[in-house]
């Protein structure tokens, strides 16, 4: 079974925080919706776990 890494492990979280919030700060509400629902489909692809996927859903449902 594998297992969903939620210990820190982005090398600088900030400076991806902050690119994630340029990313989308000049962006209509409707056009930042859909800009997060593709980079979830881009980022769920690249971990390609089924199991994993579950427990990301799961883990961001419950807190």
């Amino acid at each position: 079974m594998s297992l969903l890494n939620t210990d820190p492990n982005i090398a600088d979280p900030d400076g991806f925080y902050q690119q994630l919030i340029e990313t989308v700060q000049h962006l209509s509400p409707e056009a930042a919706f859909a800009y997060s629902a593709r980079l979830n489909l881009i980022l769920a692809n690249q971990i390609g776990d089924n199991e994993v996927l579950a427990q990301a859903l799961r883990a961001a449902r419950d807190d």
